[in-house]
């Protein structure tokens, strides 16, 4: 498949496009960074493009057979709140508009596990129940929750008027090489510390990157969204205790859960409708006490990384 790849530069569209450059795909990287004008060898083409521009847009998702949009200011709160909203959602609205008038078969729309009101609320937010899934009411409080919500309407607005075929994927916090010590080690040295926004979900950047390519080559015929997480949790410790002992009674515990330690989000949709089968956890890159392991570290300083070789491209 020829498949474009917005947000290239970012961590989750680098690492995307690596694997599907690995998995044989004509991927074409696109983001607001500069190319360097030299012979590439057997890289990715790489577009400049600013997508919240509709000129942008349609001039790099013609002749596509899928749109990866995981282009994005990644949260609130170093931006001024019109400028996440209006980059965040029209970014969307360009590409999904250029998608659909020049018939391109499908479009991988990345949201956020933030949509029903995690992280960024400016007045307390709790989810009713745990593990949170699709279902769970959507009640955003902030400009990048709220942005990204409407974009899941534009997926149901595209399939309505046309024959595209768009899936909604909504990553839980997303860590890689790079950042699994800094994110994580803290909770793991001190799990009953501090509450966590997301309820202790976590989710591998290159597990992630999998998920969007089986979106991208998926034949299901309606807009689904799927939550995307790691199985465990990122503290190693029973996701009911770790409620409990925060959060008392406020939060209902949806149980039998799928193992002591779950995550604070369901994946069991996309394990069911997408074929997801998550294969990477922190374990790989940290000890129990949360230091970071060498080989993932050795990997970073020799800039042999999925998310390192993504952002060379270009």
């Amino acid at each position: 498949m020829r498949i474009l790849v917005t947000g290239s530069r970012g961590k989750v569209g680098a690492a995307t496009v690596d694997a599907l450059h690995q998995a044989g795909h004509d991927v074409t990287a696109c983001d607001l960074g500069a190319p360097v004008f030299e012979a590439a060898g057997d890289q990715p083409a790489y577009v400049q493009a600013d997508l919240a521009d509709a000129g942008d847009a349609f001039a790099v998702v013609r002749g596509h057979d899928a749109v990866i949009n995981s282009a994005a200011i990644p949260e609130p709160t170093r931006n001024p709140a019109h400028k996440v909203f209006q980059n965040n959602l029209m970014t969307v609205f360009n590409t999904l508009e250029a998608a659909i008038r020049f018939e391109v078969p499908r479009y991988v729309n990345v949201s956020s596990e933030t949509v029903p009101g995690f992280f960024f609320p400016e007045r307390e937010f709790l989810p009713d129940y745990a593990p949170v899934d699709e279902e769970h009411p959507i009640r955003p409080q902030d400009p990048y929750a709220t942005a990204k919500h409407f974009s899941e309407l534009l997926m149901d607005a595209a399939m309505r008027r046309s024959d595209i075929r768009a899936l909604t994927i909504r990553p839980s916090w997303v860590q890689w090489e790079g950042n699994y010590a800094n994110n994580l080690g803290p909770a793991l040295r001190d799990p009953e510390g501090t509450p966590s926004a997301g309820l202790w979900a976590y989710i591998d950047v290159y597990d992630l990157a999998d998920s969007l390519a089986l979106a991208a080559e998926s034949g299901l015929d309606a807009h689904e969204v799927f939550y995307i997480a790691s199985p465990d949790n990122h503290v190693n410790r029973p996701l009911a205790d770790l409620i409990r002992h925060h959060h008392g009674d406020a939060i209902e515990i949806r149980e039998p859960l799928e193992r002591p330690d779950a995550s604070g989000i369901s994946i069991a949709k996309a394990q069911r409708l997408l074929g997801y089968a998550p294969t990477r956890s922190w374990r790989d890159y940290l000890e129990q006490d949360g230091s970071a392991k060498p080989e993932p570290l050795d990997r970073v300083e020799r800039g042999d990384t999925g998310v390192q070789r993504g952002q060379a491209i270009g």
